[in-house]
């Protein structure tokens, strides 16, 4: 089965890293996958090396809105979907999401799948340009054999916009490397790296800098944790469009030196697995992989209760949610987590249990099996009741109301 994802732009986020983990470890015996991009991505390079995945770039194809490079993109696409004649196309993001199902539609691809890592419409937006998404999405819903969420908020919200029923939705959580967190776990490699020894309280987020992920919310909360905590660091692992406010504000703080920005992370791992606490900001959010991450590596979760963070992290459990912008509560929980030992092991172990159900292997056979599943059908969108995968080895068909 001939099988193309496409994507915006493999930048270095979790829904790009997903994809490229799906697209490795799809069986070879049962599939041929295939993949196209827009151009300009961290993880090209590491799409290009994939010996037996055709790899193109389109070169149109961008997140701005412009109709002219719009149409191009989408006349590219249909170009090489006749040519490539794929049984399975897979979008994912919300510009490759529209115009990648127009083309495979235009192609005549028989099953034609989308996944909502995250709507592309927030509150943050204007009413307009939130409301031109939402027709977009309606009408690109109309030529979809199978919408997917990375989470249950993500579907409710699809369904509250009459994007599609919410039925038409399956929930398929993103996955996570668990051995791979686990391991990394006290390494010590980030703390060498700054001249820290394991005493030193460290606290930090994984995040790209851009206004949805609010790295100034964490230099807020990390400034008041330093108030009350002259001894304790702080690192921001990612960069991007907020990097210069992100600099000017740690100045402003005074934490220069204790704030510290180690720019793009290929290894998440070697961070997280030497923080005391993991803080999360984001506005809005699909389903942040960083969170199951940092359950796996055994660390307490401070973050924003947003979209699918809930499904990934329970309040009070495995860590603490908060409405976003609370930068004063979310401070207090830093702080009483690296005051109280117990309570942080007791977060860390009901975390590490937690983690266990986001296997990311799990995550690709349930996918295969979703293919497989609907080429067999040569439906159009389902009408069955919605599907939640847990990875927890639950029935796929099980309601909404899954934990």
């Amino acid at each position: 089965m001939k099988v193309c994802h496409v994507i915006t732009k493999l930048e270095l986020g979790g829904a790009q890293q997903n994809t490229l983990y799906t697209i490795r470890h799809l069986d070879r015996r049962r599939f041929a996958p295939m993949l196209i991009a827009g151009p300009g991505g961290l993880l090209d390079e590491q799409a290009a090396a994939l010996e037996d995945v055709p790899f193109e770039t389109c070169p149109h194809l961008d997140r701005a809105l412009h109709p002219a490079r719009d149409l191009t993109a989408l006349v590219d696409l249909t170009r090489r979907l006749r040519a490539w004649r794929p049984q399975v196309v897979h979008t994912h993001s919300s510009k490759a999401g529209i115009l990648g199902r127009l083309a495979a539609w235009l192609a005549g691809v028989p099953v034609i799948i989308h996944t909502v890592h995250g709507w592309g419409f927030h509150p943050g937006q204007g009413a307009v340009r939130r409301r031109a998404f939402v027709i977009a999405e309606r009408v690109a819903s109309l030529m979809t054999t199978q919408l997917v969420c990375v989470s249950r908020a993500n579907a409710e919200t699809g369904a509250a916009l009459r994007i599609a029923p919410l039925e038409a939705f399956e929930v398929i959580h993103s996955g996570v490397e668990l051995g791979r967190f686990r391991q990394a776990s006290g390494s010590g490699a980030l703390r060498r790296r700054l001249g820290l020894d394991g005493r030193v309280p460290l606290v930090g987020m994984v995040a790209c800098f851009k206004p949805q992920k609010a790295p100034l919310d964490f230099v807020a909360v990390a400034a008041r944790v330093a108030a009350a905590r002259p001894d304790a660091q702080f690192v921001l692992a990612g960069d991007g469009e907020l990097r210069p406010d992100v600099e000017r504000a740690i100045a402003e703080a005074g934490l220069r030196g204790r704030c510290h920005l180690l720019g793009w992370c290929r290894e998440p791992e070697k961070v997280i697995g030497d923080l005391d606490v993991m803080v999360l900001t984001s506005l809005h959010e699909g389903l942040p992989r960083v969170i199951p991450e940092a359950m796996a590596a055994g660390k307490p979760v401070v973050a924003t209760a947003v979209d699918g963070s809930p499904e990934a992290v329970l309040d009070g459990q495995s860590g603490f949610l908060h409405q976003p912008g609370d930068t004063a509560s979310m401070a207090r929980d830093v702080l009483r987590l690296l005051a109280d030992a117990e309570l942080a092991h007791r977060m860390v172990e009901a975390g590490r249990e937690q983690a266990r159900g986001w296997d990311i292997d799990e995550m690709v056979r349930h996918q295969e099996r979703l293919y497989e599943r609907l080429l067999a059908d040569r439906g159009g969108l389902r009408r069955g009741s919605l599907r939640v995968d847990t990875h927890r080895g639950e029935d796929s068909s099980s309601s909404l109301d899954t934990p």
